[in-house]
C-alpha cells in the first residue's frame, strides 16, 4: 500500500468522524505514536492487521483506508525462490518441449505421479515436490497434448495443485501462471469455483483484499444453489466460497458481511451431512472437504480478526484440532489462530505448546506461515528472556534477528 496515501486517507476520515489522534488511538488499541507517524509520512507501511483496526474504529471498511493495494506481500526470495525456479520453467515451456523422451506419457503413469505429489503435498514433503513436480508437470503438458480426452482434466488437477503449492511457499508469480493456465482449460463451473477459491486465497496472501473480496463474492453469488436440490459437490464449492467471503470481509471490517456468510456455510455442510470425499476430490483437491467443523474453524478466524481471544478459545475447545490429522493445512492454521489468542491472553506457555506441536506435524509448512512469525514476534517482544524452545521456534519460522 501507498503509506502517503494511506496516511492523508487516515486523517481525512479520522477529522470527519471528529476523532483527535489520541481518540483514534484509543477506540482503535493502535499506538498514538504510529498514527501520528503514519499521519506525517514518517512510515511508509502498516500491517494490514493495524489497517483493520483503524478502519474498525473508524467504521469505514478496510480498503477504504487502503490507498492502493501493494502488488506481492512478502514473496519468496533468495533460496526458497530458487527452490521452486525449475517449476516455474515448466509451466512457461511449451508442451513439446521434452518430446524427444521416446516414451510418450500415458494417463495412468501421469495419474500416479500426480497422487504420490498429492501425497507430498499433504505431508508436507516439499523437497519431493521440488524434485518431481517440473518432470510432471512437463508430462502432463505433453499427454494433454497428444491425447486431449484423457489429458486435459490430468493437466488442469497438476496446474491447481501446483497453484496451491506455490501460495503457500510464497511464489506468487508463479501460482499466477499455475491458476492461469488451469482456468483456461476448466471444463465446467464447479472446476472453476475451485480453481476461483484457490485463487481468492492466493489474492488474500498477497495483501489484494478488494480484489479478494470482489472475486469470492461474484462466484458465490453466481454458484448460491437451491439447499434442497444442490449436489454434496455443488454444496461444498459453494461452502468453501462462502467462507472465503467471510475471511475477506472480516479483514474489511465488515462483521456483518462476515458473520452472514458463515450462517450460510453452516447451512451448507449441515445440508451436505456427513463427509463424502471422492477418489477425485481427494487427489486434486478439487472438491475439498466440506464439514460443520471446517465452518467452526473459520468463525474461530473470524473472532480471532476481531481480535476476540476468548471466543478462539472457547471455538477451539469445541474443535479440538488436534484430533484432526496433521497433513491437514486448515487445522494447522487453524492452531496459529489457537496459538495468537493465548499470546494474547498471556497463556505462554501454552502457546509456544501449541507452535511446536504444529511444528513436529508440519516441520516444512510452518517456515512459510508469515502469520507465525507476526504471532512468535508478539511473543518474543514482551518478554525479557526466552526459553530454548522460544529461540528454537523463533529459527524455525526465521523471525528476523
Amino acid at each position: 500500500m501507498s503509506a502517503a496515501s494511506f496516511g492523508e486517507r487516515l486523517q481525512v476520515i479520522r477529522k470527519r468522524r471528529g476523532l483527535t489522534q489520541r481518540g483514534l488511538a484509543d477506540e482503535s488499541g493502535v499506538s498514538l505514536s504510529l498514527i501520528r507517524k503514519l499521519e506525517q509520512g514518517e512510515r511508509t507501511d502498516t500491517r494490514l492487521e493495524t489497517a483493520r483496526k483503524l478502519a474498525a474504529a473508524l467504521s469505514v471498511p478496510t480498503t477504504t483506508l487502503i490507498a492502493a493495494e501493494a502488488g506481492d506481500a512478502a514473496p519468496a526470495q533468495g533460496v526458497e525462490a530458487e527452490r521452486w525456479a525449475d517449476v516455474g520453467s515448466a509451466l512457461a515451456a511449451g508442451p513439446d518441449e521434452g518430446s524427444e523422451i521416446e516414451e510418450s506419457p500415458t494417463a495412468a503413469g501421469v495419474g500416479g505421479e500426480l497422487d504420490r505429489a498429492i501425497s507430498s503435498y499433504t505431508s508436507g514433503d516439499l523437497g519431493a515436490l521440488a524434485t518431481a513436480l517440473p518432470r510432471l508437470i512437463r508430462d502432463a503438458n505433453l499427454l494433454a497434448e497428444q491425447h486431449p480426452a484423457a489429458g486435459r482434466m490430468l493437466r488442469m488437477e497438476v496446474l491447481q495443485m501446483t497453484g496451491r503449492l506455490m501460495t503457500q511457499t510464497r511464489n506468487y508469480g508463479i501460482a499466477d501462471t499455475a491458476f492461469a493456465a488451469a482456468e483456461r482449460i476448466a471444463p465446467d463451473e464447479l472446476h472453476g469455483a475451485a480453481l476461483a477459491n484457490n485463487r481468492t486465497w492466493l489474492l488474500l496472501r498477497r495483501g489484494r483484499l478488494a480484489e479478494a473480496s470482489a472475486l469470492a463474492t461474484r462466484w458465490a453469488d453466481d454458484l448460491e444453489p437451491r439447499l434442497s436440490r444442490a449436489t454434496p459437490a455443488e454444496l461444498s464449492a459453494w461452502g468453501w466460497l462462502l467462507l472465503r467471503v467471510a475471511a475477506t470481509a472480516s479483514r474489511d471490517a465488515r462483521s456483518e458481511e462476515a458473520a452472514h456468510a458463515i450462517r450460510l456455510a453452516t447451512a451448507a455442510a449441515v445440508t451436505i451431512g456427513p463427509a463424502r470425499a471422492s477418489s477425485r476430490s481427494r487427489r486434486a483437491g478439487f472438491i475439498r472437504v466440506f464439514t460443520p467443523l471446517t465452518v467452526a474453524m473459520q468463525r474461530a478466524e473470524q473472532a480471532m480478526v476481531e481480535e476476540k481471544p476468548d471466543a478462539v478459545l472457547t471455538l477451539a475447545d469445541r474443535i479440538r484440532a488436534t484430533r484432526l490429522p496433521p497433513t491437514t493445512a486448515n487445522r494447522n492454521r487453524h492452531l496459529l489462530d489457537v496459538t495468537h489468542a493465548q499470546v494474547l491472553t498471556r497463556q505462554d506457555t501454552e502457546a509456544v505448546d501449541t507452535l511446536l506441536r504444529i511444528e513436529r506435524d508440519a516441520p516444512q509448512w510452518l517456515p512459510h506461515q508469515r502469520y507465525a512469525r507476526e504471532v512468535l514476534a508478539l511473543l518474543v517482544q514482551r518478554r525479557r528472556t526466552l526459553t530454548p524452545e522460544m529461540r528454537h521456534l523463533a529459527d524455525v519460522v526465521r523471525l528476523p534477528l
